[in-house]
């Protein structure tokens, strides 16, 4: 393991005060899910969990809410009516000061009324930020009005095009400097999935080298999103923060797939992120 993950592991992870108390490892607000998609926000809310976040709180649509909370009851859920529109942002912008981090965008509605709210809500954000999935599609092209300073944005390669307008490919290189220079235009955190994470803050680069090619189903990248959120509320930046999610998230993905193999499941990876992370420590 390098020496700097090793540092980022001693800063996320130190010794537990006998004394400490609900609170002092994160509250993780998470907008996610769709009637559709009702499995992100499990993923989101468990990869936070199982990462160490003492409380986490889901908002969105009904029906995804319901089957969230009926997975675990650690799960807090707050349902929307119907979709997410900007008469819910409000709220949400008056209840962060509860909260250290935000996580946006998995399985959400692929709309105007959706989108709107989102970016309405990411303008307005005085907490960090995870943004991936339709978060990415709804900032597409409003850059320019929202400070991304205190976020990690998580793109696969589609995600990154619809955002920056551009390709990338398989070649390493050419990923970094795409990452690096797009992290440094918007002034941002980007964590490029792929068989090797690109992460970096437009200055530094981090490339993630965990994982296995069994992690191609659906819901890897939504409990990442988790990881990060968890990992911010613990106060690291978005670049150490975004860097430790991408190893952990590999590595259980690793160790799910050594029992799992073809047939391992984003869910699988939940009972090893505590493994990932306790190796990590060591």
């Amino acid at each position: 393991m390098p020496e700097d993950l090793k540092t980022m592991f001693m800063r996320a992870y130190p010794s537990r005060d006998p004394w400490a108390h609900k609170g002092d490892f994160g509250y993780v607000m998470i907008l996610a899910g769709s009637q559709k998609y009702s499995g992100s926000p499990v993923f989101n809310a468990v990869g936070a969990l199982r990462t160490g976040a003492d409380l986490v709180v889901v908002r969105g649509h009904l029906r995804a809410m319901d089957i969230a909370a009926h997975y675990a009851p650690d799960i807090i859920t707050e349902p929307f009516s119907w979709e997410f529109s900007k008469d819910d942002v409000l709220g949400i912008v008056n209840e962060m000061r509860n909260y250290r981090s935000l996580v946006v965008g998995c399985g959400m509605e692929r709309g105007e009324t959706s989108f709107e709210a989102i970016r309405v809500l990411v303008e307005k954000s005085t907490i960090p930020m995870v943004l991936d999935a339709e978060a990415l599609r709804a900032i597409a092209g409003h850059t320019e009005h929202i400070d991304l300073s205190h976020s990690i944005l998580t793109p696969n390669s589609e995600e990154f095009r619809v955002l920056t307008g551009e390709e990338v490919g398989s070649n390493e290189e050419e990923r970094k400097e795409k990452v690096q220079r797009w992290a440094r235009t918007l002034g941002t955190t980007i964590l490029l999935k792929g068989h090797i994470d690109v992460v970096s803050d437009g200055e530094r680069v981090f490339f993630n080298t965990t994982g296995v090619p069994h992690m191609t189903k659906g819901g890897f990248g939504d409990v990442l999103s988790g990881i990060a959120g968890a990992l911010l509320a613990r106060g690291l930046t978005p670049f150490d923060a975004a860097s430790l999610a991408a190893y952990v998230n590999g590595r259980a993905g690793e160790l799910a797939a050594e029992k799992y193999d073809e047939g391992v499941l984003a869910s699988d990876i939940f009972e090893y992120i505590p493994l990932a992370i306790r190796a990590g420590k060591e």
